[in-house]
């Protein structure tokens, strides 16, 4: 027990570090979160053929029972990322992992187009806070020099819950109808809820900005190394932070060079959203257009979601070390291969490779925009900044559905989506490019520069920054 109270820089400990078994456990709990996330959003797209025909829907209820759950997704996101920054982002994942859960099981009860459009966007509203708060929490244990590369792994729990969709559909449905799938997946989801109640930590730069349980943190901080020596008579500190400064306005989101990094995540993010959620919502009965068999296009919508995500994490090494201008490479590639599926010009032998490997880039450049999206904030409000961020994304994100619904209700060519798609990702590049002059900029400046208290920043005391790993 410490005799008398000392400093300890929290954020010298964990940058100091590698990961250890905690981060591991910890990744795998978000993981999870994400899987079912992932599953959740995707079980619609999958179930959507087999609903159309039960419950004599047009591709127009389709469109707007697809953008609810978006819609749902960009509110949640507004409101759990405040109740992550201001209770926790342990009781704010918890909560909304329960109520997707229990709100997915509940869709299987849908009878009508109205109960099912209003079940969506009630569900979309649990769904939307989870994957802003699981961003935010693992970023606030990890060195900011792993920080995209952690995201993106979480991530992938995402497309494995999307990938898992379409074969998870092929082989209940046919036997329990769509009623069953929902069933399946909000009985899972609920279990992983259970999981998440019992395992899953508090972020400890959450409870040092705000000030709260020095108990707490001192036990976490020891879970993670147990030949730590702190005690909670320690004087807590994030050198590399301001403290927090009472409740949250939106403005905090424009404080000094977030003026620029802020809206150009935004615009990036909720591009690329717009592009996701129509591949997501569109791409099994798009590929039923072009005719190829309806499991056929499952499996292949599932197989690019999946294989995305792999290729965004393989760039994010690239992010951690290069900065965000390493996002801009996927889409960059992809823009050519767009343009070249809408115009007509790919031949129909090839027409699935083609069309696999540009899912597969737009999917990685969603992966590397959203891993950057929550890391540029201090942590007493990057959860509401992830959120935020994740939430005018999804505005966009509900138009991708409405827009691939108009053109195909349009009378144009089916392919001609491609062409349209492809404006996405060339306003992604310009984004983050953007973003990465402005964190050039920012990286330039001295550390001792950006601590607003000014002065010579504490060092830690009271311990070994050795890893556990």
């Amino acid at each position: 027990m410490n005799a008398t109270p000392r400093t300890f820089d929290v954020s010298s400990f964990f940058n100091d570090r590698k990961l250890s078994s905690f981060n591991y456990l910890l990744i795998i709990l978000s993981w999870l979160i994400t899987v079912f996330d992932g599953l959740d959003m995707s079980m619609i797209s999958y179930t959507a053929p087999y609903i159309q025909d039960d419950l004599g829907l047009s591709k127009g209820h389709l469109s707007e029972i697809f953008s609810a759950g978006v819609a749902g997704a960009a509110l949640g996101g507004f409101l759990f990322s405040y109740i992550g920054d201001r209770i926790g982002r342990r009781p704010a994942v918890v909560i909304a992992a329960y109520a997707f859960g229990i709100l997915t099981c509940a869709t299987a009860l849908a009878g009508s187009y109205e109960q099912l459009l209003a079940l969506r966007f009630l569900d979309g509203l649990a769904i939307g806070g989870m994957l802003p708060l699981a961003w935010s929490l693992n970023i606030e244990f990890v060195p900011k020099k792993m920080r995209s590369t952690v995201v993106t792994s979480i991530m992938i729990g995402y497309s494995a819950g999307a990938a898992a969709a379409g074969p998870m559909t092929n082989w209940i449905a046919p036997h329990y109808q769509w009623h069953g799938v929902f069933v399946a997946g909000g009985v899972a989801t609920l279990i992983c809820a259970i999981v998440l109640h019992v395992a899953l930590p508090e972020s400890v730069r959450f409870l040092v900005t705000r000030e709260r349980n020095p108990e707490l943190v001192a036990k976490t901080l020891k879970r993670m190394d147990p030949q730590l020596d702190v005690s909670a008579t320690d004087n807590f500190i994030l050198s590399d932070e301001k403290k927090a400064g009472g409740r949250f306005s939106v403005g905090m989101l424009f404080h000094g060079d977030l003026k620029f990094i802020t809206p150009l995540i935004w615009l990036g993010y909720g591009i690329s959203s717009l592009a996701i959620f129509f591949i997501t919502s569109w791409g099994p009965l798009l590929l039923e257009a072009l005719e190829f068999p309806r499991q056929t296009a499952a499996l292949i919508s599932s197989l690019n979601s999946f294989l995305g995500a792999c290729m965004g994490l393989a760039l994010m090494r690239f992010t951690d070390h290069h900065g965000p201008k390493a996002v801009a490479v996927f889409p960059a590639i992809v823009v050519p291969i767009l343009i070249l599926l809408g115009l007509g010009y790919v031949p129909q032998p090839i027409f699935l490779v083609a069309f696999t490997l540009g899912m597969i880039l737009v999917t990685g450049g969603h992966f590397g925009i959203q891993s950057i999206c929550g890391i540029y904030y201090p942590s007493a409000i990057r959860a509401s900044g992830a959120g935020w961020a994740s939430s005018i994304a999804k505005f966009g994100g509900t138009l991708g559905p409405l827009v691939g619904g108009a053109i195909l209700a349009s009378g144009l060519p089916v392919q001609t989506i491609f062409a349209f798609l492809a404006v996405c990702p060339a306003i992604l590049v310009l984004s983050v490019l953007g973003i990465a002059r402005v964190v050039r900029a920012r990286d330039a400046i001295p550390q001792s520069d950006a601590i607003p208290q000014g002065g010579k920043v504490p060092q830690p005391t009271g311990g070994s920054n050795e890893s556990t790993a």
